[in-house]
């Protein structure tokens, strides 16, 4: 999908609704994760997900990533209650879907700054909110992955 098809999308499907978005890998779904995306969603009406590619999180987090491919991310992630919309990007960040989105709410997990978190100026710059949600210690995907492999 096209940034200007999801563009056209959040106009057909969420005009006059509040919008928070978030992005991420959620390589491997967890209790943080959920936790995270349920406050995201109590913020407003729709919630929408920026989703890295397999390139991208390949990209972030090494060769070893992915584990769950985005087909499979992109299904759990839409399956959730609290989530209305799963958009993929396929860079780095995704400046240009939020840009293209225009959410009224921005949000990311407590181990970002708010100047830090990608999209901040867009946001703010409509007169939106950036904000740093709680960070629920001892849940990681990382540290996931290291004790499924015995490493801690």
């Amino acid at each position: 999908m096209s940034y200007e098809d999801a563009k056209d999308y959040v106009n057909k499907h969420f005009k006059d609704k509040k919008v928070v978005f978030t992005n991420g890998c959620f390589d491997i779904l967890h209790r943080g994760h959920l936790m995270y995306l349920n406050e995201a969603r109590a913020l407003g009406d729709e919630l929408i997900i920026g989703l890295n590619s397999d390139a991208s999180v390949k990209r972030l987090k090494g060769d070893d990533r992915p584990v769950n491919n985005e087909d499979d991310r992109l299904y759990m992630l839409e399956n959730l209650k609290s989530v209305s919309k799963v958009f993929i990007f396929e860079e780095d960040t995704p400046y240009d879907l939020i840009k293209a989105v225009e959410p009224n709410i921005l949000v990311k997990g407590g181990d970002w700054a708010v100047d830090q978190i990608v999209g901040h100026d867009i946001v703010t710059g409509n007169g939106g909110k950036v904000l740093s949600l709680n960070f629920e210690d001892g849940y990681s995907t990382t540290n996931l992955i290291s004790r499924i492999q015995g490493r801690s």
